[in-house]
């Protein structure tokens, strides 16, 4: 039996519709931002294997920060012990990080660094003694599949058969500059009784690459401090210089008060994930005596597992090479340029027509016209023209994008930007 067979006999896999799922492609090897399957086939992967393969695959310096880690320590207990790795990590995050976030909490992925960031903004008001226990949040959101993260993501068919175990969120508009997204913050914080606020700074990633100004994300920002509500930034996607920043919150000056970070933080190689907070959240977990019940009382078995942060932090010095900087400037800047090719072609079929082209650093989304959201009939045929052309794109229902890892060439790039089009001319 082959390892196709297998595979269909055995596994369930995310996000799939396994009664009619097309065949999975059984992958060998990866290399740079290649990827080779069983038969010797080439796929370019144009969203960095679900965002997180900053570097390309098999990266020879992120395997060796993991090879040499593991002659020392593999995992150990996070309770009670710690270990350079996690220690040399946590000091590298902060100084990247705005200067208010003083904490570094380590778990397993996004949405548990996401959990994290919630119970963290709960129970700080409850050690306070005060009753804040509204959480508000972007329509249009996706935060993750936990539970938590599941009641701070929008309401839709992901959600629908948990609706009823999921707890109450206020959501307001997705900011635009036409919207009242600022005046439904506004009048919900001024009741004095919202938690936090959680959104994913200026791109909404499942949503379909969705894009809104730092300005506005300031002025949200801005609303917080005024009504004493904690801000939650999930950086889960847009951390790590894919908005062309090191953070998308390094665009405006007033930040938030919670970190969520994972996808690039180990440049894909091992599951990570981060909750940083500042000083005074940290302070309100403090106590002795009777009151160690303010105590965050939450972990994971892998917590700051030595591996993934001896990887983490293996990427984080190839993001601060000046290579590397050059090549999100030049990613960014060639797709600038496509952007403008696609603006001024002029697309005969009315299927195809596209509806709006999107653009922030390494980000680049096309939205076309037709049916909307993520069971669009344009998914698959989407899919399939581009992994019959060897690229690797998972679209978004009508929406296709690309985030490219960081070691992609001009080529690469060009071919397809060319693939792209010879989809709208066809």
């Amino acid at each position: 039996m082959s390892i196709s067979e297998k595979d269909k006999n055995f596994i369930w896999h995310p996000y799939t519709q396994m009664k009619d799922a097309f065949p999975n492609i059984v992958i060998e090897r990866g290399e740079g931002a290649y990827l080779f399957d069983e038969n010797g086939n080439r796929y370019l992967d144009a969203i960095s294997s679900w965002w997180v393969n900053l570097h390309g695959h098999n990266h020879p310096y992120l395997r060796e920060a993991i090879n040499k880690q593991f002659e020392k320590i593999e995992q150990v207990i996070f309770a009670g012990f710690t270990h350079e790795p996690a220690v040399k990590l946590a000091e590298r995050l902060l100084f990247h990080l705005p200067e208010n976030q003083t904490k570094v909490f380590y778990s397993d992925d996004g949405s548990t660094a996401v959990e994290v960031g919630l119970k963290m903004a709960f129970q700080y008001w409850h050690n306070k003694g005060e009753k804040k226990t509204k959480l508000v949040a972007l329509e249009g959101a996706y935060h993750g599949d936990t539970f938590g993260a599941m009641s701070a993501s929008a309401r839709s068919a992901f959600t629908e058969p948990f609706q009823e175990f999921l707890f109450n969120v206020e959501f307001v508009d997705f900011p635009s500059m036409e919207g009242n997204t600022l005046e439904q913050l506004e009048k919900l914080f001024s009741k004095n009784n919202v938690a936090a606020f959680i959104f994913e700074p200026l791109v909404q990633g499942t949503a379909g690459m969705k894009m809104y100004s730092p300005e506005l994300l300031q002025q949200m920002i801005s609303l917080c401090k005024k009504y004493n509500v904690l801000a939650i930034a999930d950086e889960v996607f847009t951390g790590f210089y894919r908005t062309g920043k090191f953070f998308a919150c390094d665009y405006q000056k007033m930040q938030p008060d919670i970190f969520c970070l994972s996808k690039g933080l180990t440049g894909g190689v091992m599951p990570l994930g981060v909750t940083t907070c500042t000083e005074e959240i940290y302070q309100a977990f403090l106590s002795d005596g009777s009151e160690k019940i303010k105590t965050f009382f939450h972990g994971h078995s892998y917590t700051a597992n030595p591996l993934a942060c001896a990887v983490a932090l293996a990427s984080i010095e190839l993001l601060e090479k000046e290579e590397t900087q050059k090549n999100i400037q030049r990613i960014s800047d060639k797709h600038k340029e496509f952007v403008e090719r696609i603006k001024l072609l002029d697309y005969a079929r009315s299927d195809k027509q596209v509806k709006e082209v999107r653009h922030l650093g390494t980000i680049i989304a096309i939205e076309f016209t037709g049916e909307v959201g993520y069971f669009s009939k344009m998914r698959n045929e989407l899919y399939q023209f581009f992994i019959s052309k060897g690229i690797l794109i998972r679209p978004l229902g009508n929406v296709i994008y690309l985030v490219p890892p960081y070691c992609i060439s001009d080529e690469d790039l060009e071919y397809i930007y060319v693939v792209i089009e010879e989809y709208l001319n066809g």
